[in-house]
């Protein structure tokens, strides 16, 4: 069964890296739900508003987001019940881990894409 990955803060320019993870997701096999305020298409894939709108289950979240919107975000990201959640470099400051921590998210603050083996050098 495909894996689910829903991205907030994807973007549709080629150089946000809420962009490069869209392509790198795709390319790993995964199946991608881009999240973003504009609703607009991201890399041809339906894109949803707020992660509360995501159909089903996804099996990872992945947060380009500044840690402002981060820490808003968190009691959505804790009731999704996603399997891991990645704090993505520069989406988290040390209120984020702290609340992430005491809402009992499974968090990995690292880069998603680098977890997948790839590089976001192959995504210009």
């Amino acid at each position: 069964m495909m894996k689910t990955v829903a991205v907030l803060g994807a973007s549709q320019l080629h150089h946000k890296f809420g962009n490069k993870s869209v392509r790198a997701h795709k390319q790993a096999g995964w199946k991608v739900i881009p999240i973003n305020l504009s609703g607009e298409e991201v890399e041809g894939l339906t894109t949803y508003r707020k992660l509360s709108e995501v159909p089903g289950k996804v099996d990872r979240i992945t947060v380009y987001l500044p840690p402002p919107v981060t820490l808003e975000l968190l009691p959505q990201i804790a009731t999704s019940h996603a399997k891991e959640v990645w704090f993505n470099p520069g989406a988290a400051d040390s209120s984020v881990l702290a609340k992430a921590a005491q809402l009992a998210i499974p968090f990995i603050d690292g880069c998603s894409i680098v977890d997948l083996g790839l590089s976001p050098s192959q995504f210009p």
